[in-house]
């Protein structure tokens, strides 16, 4: 590639970065004028700065000066310490960094308001843990708690689940480990781990160059405002391993590839017990196997599924039944004013906030090796640059079967973190000569939005 095409390539990359910016400031100025329309300070969309559940609130916080410590070291130094270590002490180490990266990121809201009572709130599930004390009624009366009106009506996100989420948080309290602060701390190991996760599918299907070039990217992922601390960052962790595991297996990349399938099978099952949207997940999975070219792991996928399945609906839980149920109860609340046809496109741009701008312009980059993918499809499967683009591909299918569904209106930022993880490996595609301009840029916007606006979540 001679340097004038390198040049333009790289302006087109500033160009769709561009795009994604000037996508997100048309969300929020339309969103302020819906919102101005309508009485309340919330307005129709019941957000306080659309299109994300946020508030503007300007300020810092104990996390600061590590989060621009966190972010300065792995910037400078995180793309030649990747490409440095051995495979066996990277993947711990990008662990730790980005637990490093996520646990300042929430304490620039201070202990208390960023971390230990996060998960606390009224719409929370430590509000119902102490209402289960016997789990085989609870799984059977779970149903009956749901829609508006019902006695004993579970809060918004025991609600909007599977009882799988609930019993998560029952378990580490019978267990001692009770309370917001232990609840926060799990949700942000578990969450973090996915950057380890992402690493591992990378490398087996798309080989390990690009897994280590992807490294740095995965650790300052913007996402990290919203792992530390939700559930849902526990539930993307959960997800995560479950599709390494599939990729290990589906590629023979372990020893015991079988025993490998029966633990994605355990840990999808169980993540469809956490939330319903990870249902979609299925187009991921897809995804692995096509490009491993093998569904020898199917049979043990659905045996670990089917675990999960048989243990909950033999305990009165019916998961079907549950979900139909939450759709009721979904449209009694926000959803029922909050127009489609807004969230509709930006939800999609509120995920320039959780992914970043690097992500954007790989995606870019993924186009072309997408293309080439889908058409050699049939003759040889995709290895490399291809494989990666087939992977962040389904990725941002997931995101975008959510979105028509209309299941997700708002709070996608938070909500996505199961689907949008999988587009941040894109940005390996960039140029290695600007990985660290990137690398900053990533940084900049996630501690802008941490210092600027008070997450939600």
């Amino acid at each position: 590639m001679t340097a004038s095409v390198r040049k333009r390539e790289c302006h087109r990359d500033l160009w769709a970065a561009a795009g994604a910016v000037a996508l997100f400031v048309l969300a929020a100025v339309v969103g302020r004028v819906i919102n101005r329309a309508v009485y309340g300070s919330e307005g129709i969309l019941r957000l306080g700065w659309p299109p994300l559940y946020a508030w503007w609130l300007p300020h810092v916080g104990p996390g600061t000066p590590v989060a621009v410590a966190v972010a300065a070291a792995v910037v400078v130094y995180g793309p030649s310490t990747a490409q440095r270590l051995s495979w066996r002490v990277l993947v711990p180490a990008v662990w730790t960094a980005a637990m490093a990266w996520t646990w300042s990121l929430a304490l620039v809201d201070g202990w208390s308001r960023g971390v230990a009572e996060r998960l606390t709130t009224s719409l929370e599930y430590l509000q119902s843990v102490d209402d289960v004390h016997d789990v085989g009624a609870f799984l059977r009366d779970f149903t009956h708690h749901i829609l508006v009106g019902s006695p004993g009506i579970w809060p918004a996100h025991v609600a909007g689940h599977p009882p799988g989420a609930l019993l998560t948080f029952v378990g580490l309290d019978r267990i001692g480990l009770g309370g917001g602060a232990w609840a926060a701390v799990w949700c942000l190991t578990v969450g973090s781990s996915l950057t380890a996760a992402v690493m591992v599918t990378v490398r087996a299907l798309s080989g390990e160059e690009l897994a280590r070039r992807a490294a740095s990217f995965l650790v300052l992922a913007p996402a990290a405002v919203w792992i530390g601390v939700s559930a849902d960052g526990y539930f993307a962790g959960v997800a995560a391993w479950a599709i390494a595991l599939l990729a290990l297996a589906a590629t023979r990349s372990t020893r015991v590839p079988r025993l490998t399938a029966l633990g994605a099978g355990l840990l999808l099952g169980w993540a469809w017990y956490l939330s319903y949207g990870l249902t979609v997940l299925v187009v991921l999975g897809a995804a692995v196997l096509l490009l491993a070219r093998s569904v020898r792991p199917l049979p043990y996928v659905l045996l670990g599924v089917l675990v999960w399945a048989a243990a909950f609906t033999s305990a009165g839980f019916w998961w079907l039944d549950g979900y139909t149920t939450l759709v009721e109860r979904y449209y009694q609340g926000a959803a029922k004013v909050r127009p489609y046809s807004y969230f509709l496109w930006a939800n999609l741009a509120a995920q320039l906030l959780t992914v970043g701008l690097a992500t954007v312009a790989g995606l870019r980059r993924a186009a072309g090796p997408l293309w080439h993918a889908v058409r050699r499809m049939r003759r040889e499967p995709p290895s490399g640059r291809e494989a990666l683009a087939v992977l962040v591909a389904a990725g941002l299918c997931m995101m975008l079967l959510a979105d028509v569904s209309g299941m997700s209106k708002a709070e996608t930022e938070r909500i996505w973190l199961s689907f949008a993880v999988w587009t941040l490996p894109a940005s390996a595609l960039l140029p290695r000569r600007v990985h660290s301009w990137w690398l900053a840029a990533q940084a900049l916007l996630a501690l802008l939005v941490n210092h600027l606006l008070l997450t939600g979540w």
